[in-house]
């Protein structure tokens, strides 16, 4: 999925701030205060104005926040989204024990407790993490919240036959052997039979990892480990009106439509520690019209990109040169790569010298330019953003060149005995033009060397079941893959793990597209999480990165950047890097309407 990190040191920065006190907001005072003062509040935009500080800051409550999408969900239930705008609209409807705070840059890195009291009590061995909740805590119906809907939640994820397409990082943490298949099937007449995690009182949760593992906190933070009702889950079909925890429920759902938000008058603001529940409602339409939609937001008829993928490329030019409309946008690093996956497992990409191939064919200026040119992203070498500790400029292709190499080209293609060419198929998001874009560039380079690519769009909304479905990808003959990745969470297994680590290969809703399963790339991200030390973490995240990128499973395209408008009567807006988004549940309307 999906975070950003506008500074290298920030990874670092999280990582420690794990060890400091909490600093769970304040209860009342100013905006200022709420939204990260020390980065400093701006009552005049401009260009990038919300990258690193808060652009008018306000507590003025009341009127709709109006968002828009060319993309719909995933997925609303917290155990299967994936995409990086869902989890960052989950703060209006959900909470964990721990979130990131609501500040701008690298500040918004820092995990607070969320429902929980406190930082964790953790174990001299590093084991075991044991939480209190926060009194008042209520789900939308008024019911309590309790440290067994928090263990119910996270069961629910095991069940991968039942809830899958999310993040499945705690099922390789707290299964253990038991190989438990979530509550659907469980025996324990509670339906909590999961061992690692246990709920002495309501108000306690006590976990029990098998070794040590420093990134643990963060994927607490996840809408994975989320609190889920027993008696209202409705497995499967929970994400058509989940229930909320937050300060916002769910009013209407309509897939491919639109969803409203309005208020949870069960959610107590004194228990939260940042969020800012500023609109009355919060409106997310669904269109098939990029283009219109693009021109509703330069008219101020639409608050912003909910996707916050950019604006296309007729609106970039439009705005770029009227400097009066560039002063309504932002285009930070956004922390993703987007690339295109080498799939081995489908022929001839099942040897080396014709992945070399693609990679020394490819025109990453084209690339580059399908997706809407230096304002939308840098060229890049490797699998790991600039933003991440570890990250380096590693670039064995000469991708950063920008021109082809047609002589390696067709010196690996001869290498795989393939010297005339192949024929293979690229799989693309059907509602995701700037990867359609990128798929024809890379389909006009790949000819000229011989390789004759078919263009396969299908329904984004299906990405769990397609591509993310192995078996499909080598029925449909996928031996490329148009994608972008940006960081679970801040580290560098947080990017490339679910992408690179053999254990992660799931039937359906796989993220590791080429089925790597290398012994020693799984075992240095073991290495990594025991290590306290983020600078020697992150040397291990470099030799996975350095030999992943040799294996040639990526061609890495850019490293993303997205011009993204903001309405100029929008408050309280900055982009928080735990997102590489505007912080949605920060948001208000100056006007009140």
């Amino acid at each position: 999925m999906k975070r950003n990190r506008t500074l290298a040191a920030a990874a670092m920065v999280a990582a420690l701030a794990l060890t400091t006190a909490a600093c769970g907001g304040s209860k009342g005072g100013t905006a200022d205060d709420n939204a990260g003062a020390s980065k400093g509040g701006s009552a005049t935009a401009g260009f990038n104005a919300a990258v690193d500080k808060v652009v008018n800051p306000s507590t003025q409550k009341g009127g709709t926040l109006n968002l828009w999408s060319s993309t719909d969900v995933d997925s609303l239930d917290p155990g299967r989204a994936y995409y990086a705008s869902v989890w960052n609209y989950e703060r209006f409807y959900t909470r964990t024990l721990l979130a990131y705070d609501g500040k701008p840059g690298k500040d918004g890195l820092k995990l607070v407790p969320d429902l929980a009291s406190a930082q964790p009590e953790v174990s001299a061995d590093g084991k075991t993490y044991t939480f209190k909740l926060k009194p008042g805590l209520k789900f939308e119906d008024g019911s309590v919240i309790t440290s067994k809907d928090i263990k119910y939640g996270i069961e629910r994820i095991f069940a991968q036959d039942v809830i899958s397409g999310g993040p499945t990082y705690l099922i390789n943490e707290l299964d253990q052997g038991q190989d438990y298949k979530g509550p659907y099937t469980d025996t324990d007449p509670n339906k909590l039979g999961l061992k690692s995690v246990q709920t002495p009182d309501d108000t306690t949760i006590v976990f029990t990892l098998a070794k040590p593992n420093s990134t643990f906190p963060y994927l607490l933070a996840m809408g994975s480990a989320a609190p889920v009702p027993q008696k209202l889950d409705t497995g499967a079909t929970y994400g058509s009106k989940p229930v909320s925890s937050g300060p916002y429920k769910f009013k209407s759902a309509e897939p491919g439509k639109g969803y409203e938000l309005v208020r949870n008058e069960n959610w107590d603001p004194a228990s939260d520690p940042f969020r800012k529940a500023l609109p009355d409602v919060v409106k997310l339409t669904i269109t098939t019209n990029a283009d219109d939609m693009d021109a509703r937001l330069l008219a101020n008829t639409a608050d912003l990109d909910w996707a916050q993928t950019g604006l296309s490329q007729n609106a970039q030019a439009q705005v770029l040169q009227d400097e009066k409309l560039k002063a309504n946008t932002d285009d930070p690093f956004n922390g993703f790569i987007r690339y295109v996956t080498i799939a081995p497992t489908v022929a001839p990409f099942d040897n080396v010298h014709c992945r070399n191939a693609v990679l020394y064919a490819a025109d990453t200026t084209a690339l580059q330019t399908a997706r809407g040119g230096s304002v939308a992203g840098a060229l890049f070498g490797s699998m790991l953003p600039p933003n991440i500790l570890g990250s380096d400029d590693y670039d064995p292709f000469g991708l950063t060149k920008g021109k082809p190499n047609k002589d390696k080209a067709k010196e690996e293609l001869a290498a795989c005995g393939k010297p005339d060419g192949f024929k293979t198929t690229i799989a693309v998001r059907s509602n995701k033009a700037k990867e359609v874009n990128s798929a024809v560039a890379l389909q006009a380079a790949l000819k000229e060397v011989g390789i004759e690519v078919t263009v396969d769009q299908y329904d984004g909304k299906l990405i769990s079941s397609v591509i993310g479905a192995p078996d499909v990808v080598k029925s449909k003959g996928y031996g490329l893959i148009v994608m972008g990745w940006g960081a679970d969470y801040p580290t560098g297994s947080g990017f490339l793990q679910p992408l690179v680590d053999g254990r992660f290969i799931t039937s359906n809703g796989n993220n590791n597209y080429a089925e790597i399963n290398d012994p020693e790339i799984n075992g240095w991200f073991d290495q990594a999480a025991q290590e306290t030390d983020p600078a020697k973490a992150a040397d291990l995240y470099k030799k996975i990165n350095h030999k992943v990128i040799d294996g040639a499973y990526y061609l890495p395209m850019v490293a993303d950047k997205a011009l993204n408008w903001r309405n100029p009567r929008l408050t309280n807006v900055y982009i928080t890097d735990a997102f590489g988004e505007v912080d949605f549940q920060a948001l208000g309307v100056s006007d009140g309407k």
